[in-house]
């Protein structure tokens, strides 16, 4: 049986917490932990505040790669675009072991039409 790309995020988000944008703002407000799955150009343009980059297509592989990481008990959020890629990556930590991982409904398209903070690249190369 093939699924189409929505069917997957579909199953995805039944078998993952999904948090409301109050949620991930207090997660945001806590200093949590808080992983951006989109790809760096996406991240450079404007990310929630404290998010590190860990694009879809690598998240697995590197996901160890960073120290705040290692423990697998720590509390995780989630984000993308809007939401289907979050949503999977949710679904393969939580079979890699990671135990409180959530997932921000309506991605950062949702937090910036709610008009929540964002934070972009300043940095100057000459």
């Amino acid at each position: 049986m093939s699924m189409t790309p929505h069917e997957l995020v579909a199953e995805a988000q039944a078998q993952i917490k999904a948090v409301d944008l109050n949620s991930a703002a207090q997660h945001v407000a806590a200093c949590g932990l808080i992983i951006d799955v989109r790809e760096p150009g996406e991240f450079d343009a404007g990310r929630l505040p404290g998010a590190i980059n860990l694009p879809r297509g690598v998240l697995e592989f590197k996901i160890g790669d960073n120290p705040a990481l290692t423990n697998k008990d720590t509390s995780i959020l989630l984000y993308c675009k809007t939401g289907g890629r979050a949503a999977l990556a949710a679904l393969n930590l939580q079979r890699m072991g990671y135990a409180h991982v959530q997932s921000m409904t309506g991605g950062y398209d949702a937090w910036i039409a709610a008009g929540q903070k964002t934070v972009t690249d300043t940095t100057q190369y000459n």
